[in-house]
């Protein structure tokens, strides 16, 4: 199996430098490029398509959440776990709305953080406790009109089977071979489950149900 390929994207040379040691000598992965600011970061991750971008939240030019959201509307294949120095970082709900898969504070550890990493590049979502209390309290205060939109408009139990593998983390091709359809079936119903949900993509549709209680993890 090949390593997986990591971008860096932070401001701060020093900070870049020692996720890279632990990225390549704990995890083994191949650092392919390191962004100083959001428009390198978005340029970079367009032009090497890394398995993972590892973003800091609040850099120069482009910040951590826009860079995200024009990563996630390039279509490129790569997952982006934001990183954050604060607890109570009021950017980390827009974040994960703009398609992050996970996000980790910046004391975490060597270990921690390579595991992350590949939780998230094998399909899955990282959400440390502390953080997805405040995410699910973020959630809780939609305003009841948004709410209102949010209602499921009943999901079938096909659809469910689909959901509640995608909260498990399941990548489409694992979903599938779990339940025994063609791939092309897992992506129309998840289709479907981002309509009725009113999400739109796999982490605001895996918190979505979390925080409705349709799927307990």
């Amino acid at each position: 199996m090949k390593p997986l390929r990591i971008l860096l994207a932070d401001d701060h040379h020093l900070f870049r430098s020692g996720v890279r040691m632990v990225c390549e000598s704990i995890g083994g992965f191949t650092v392919v490029g390191e962004a100083s600011n959001g428009v390198e970061a978005v340029s970079m991750t367009c032009d090497l398509q890394p398995d993972v971008v590892l973003m800091d939240i609040q850099m120069p030019e482009l910040d951590g959440v826009c860079a995200t959201e024009a990563i996630t509307e390039a279509a490129v294949p790569t997952f982006v776990i934001i990183l954050t120095m604060y607890r109570q970082d009021s950017h980390v709900f827009e974040a994960v709305k703009a398609g992050a898969r996970g996000y980790l504070l910046k004391d975490c550890t060597g270990e921690q953080l390579i595991e992350a990493v590949q939780i998230v590049a094998n399909g899955g979502i990282v959400m440390p406790q502390e953080m997805t209390a405040m995410l699910l309290d973020e959630f809780r205060g939609i305003s009841s009109n948004d709410a209102d939109q949010m209602q499921v408009d009943g999901l079938t139990r096909a659809e469910m089977n689909v959901l509640m593998r995608l909260v498990e983390g399941e990548e489409n091709q694992q979903i599938a071979d779990s339940l025994g359809i063609a791939i092309k079936t897992v992506a129309n119903r998840l289709n479907v489950i981002y309509g009725k949900l009113r999400v739109k993509n796999r982490t605001q549709a895996a918190l979505t149900a979390l925080r409705k209680g349709l799927v307990t993890r």
